[in-house]
C-alpha cells in the first residue's frame, strides 16, 4: 500500500518528499476534488526535487464530457513531465461517455509515453450529485484500458470516503477492479486511523491531502509533522501485510 500525498506548491511538494512518499500529486485545490495545477507549477516541482525514485502525478481536473479537451489536458500533463495521470470523469453521464473520455486519454498518455500509468478517477460520494458509481469505473477503467480506478469524495464538506462507502461496498469496489487487473486507490478525507481498514479493504495506493496539512484542512498547508507520521503509519501497516 503506497502513499501518494497531494501538494499545490513546490515547497510542499519538498516538504511531502523529505518525509518520503511514494508519489507526489502535484494538484490545485481551488479548482476542485481533483483539480489541474499548471504545467509549469508541475514542471518546477520535478526539476527541484530531481529525484528517480518519486513518482510524479498530475490531475486533469474534474472533468465535463470533452474528450479532446481531456485529451489536451493529459498531453500537457504528461509533456511535463508525469508518470501518473489522473482523470476526473465528473461530466460523463454513463459508462459509454466515461470509456469515450477514457480512451482519448488513455491513447494520448500511452502515444507519449507507455509507461504513464492512467488513472480512471469517480467520486465515492457520487449520489450527491448523480454521478457515476464505483461498479460503472470498474467498468470504463477496463473498457477503456486504464491502468488504475481512483474513488476521491466531490465534496468537500467534511465528510469522508467512509461516509459515501462502507467497509463491504468498498471491499467489492477492490475485488472487482482486482479482478480486471486494474490497481485501485481511495482517498477523501481519510486519516491515520483510517489506514488499517484501508489495507485489509485492499488498497494499493491512499490518497491524502486534509490529513497530512495543518489542523486537517486541506486548505492550509502541508505539516511535515503530520506528513512523516502518516507515512510511517503506512509503511508499518503495509510492512505487516
Amino acid at each position: 500500500m503506497k502513499v501518494l500525498i497531494s501538494p499545490i506548491s513546490t515547497a510542499e511538494a519538498v516538504v511531502a518528499w523529505e518525509c518520503g512518499t511514494n508519489i507526489i500529486d502535484i494538484k490545485n485545490i481551488n479548482e476542485g476534488s481533483l483539480g489541474a495545477s499548471f504545467p509549469w507549477i508541475i514542471r518546477e516541482v520535478i526539476a527541484r526535487i530531481n529525484d528517480p525514485k518519486v513518482v510524479f502525478s498530475a490531475t486533469l481536473g474534474d472533468l465535463p464530457h470533452k474528450p479532446g479537451t481531456a485529451s489536451l489536458a493529459a498531453l500537457g500533463a504528461v509533456s511535463s513531465g508525469v508518470k501518473y495521470v489522473k482523470a476526473g470523469l465528473h461530466g460523463s453521464k454513463d459508462v459509454a461517455e466515461g470509456v469515450e473520455l477514457m480512451s482519448a486519454v488513455v491513447r494520448t498518455c500511452k502515444d507519449f509515453d507507455p509507461s504513464v500509468t492512467v488513472v480512471t478517477a469517480g467520486y465515492a460520494d457520487y449520489q450527491r450529485f448523480g454521478g457515476l458509481s464505483p461498479q460503472q469505473l470498474v467498468e470504463i477503467a477496463a473498457e477503456s484500458k486504464s491502468d488504475m480506478v481512483m474513488v476521491d469524495t466531490y465534496i468537500k464538506d467534511g465528510k469522508s470516503l467512509f461516509d459515501a462507502l462502507n467497509e463491504q461496498q468498498l471491499t467489492e469496489f477492490v475485488q472487482q477492479a482486482h479482478a480486471k487487473g486494474l490497481k485501485v486507490a481511495l482517498a477523501g478525507s481519510v486519516r491515520a486511523e483510517h489506514l488499517e481498514l484501508l489495507a485489509r479493504i485492499g488498497a494499493d495506493v491512499v490518497g491524502v491531502r486534509g490529513a497530512v496539512c495543518s489542523g486537517y484542512d486541506r486548505g492550509t498547508t502541508i505539516d511535515p509533522v503530520k506528513a512523516e507520521q502518516f507515512i510511517k503509519a503506512a509503511n508499518a501497516i503495509a510492512a505487516a501485510q
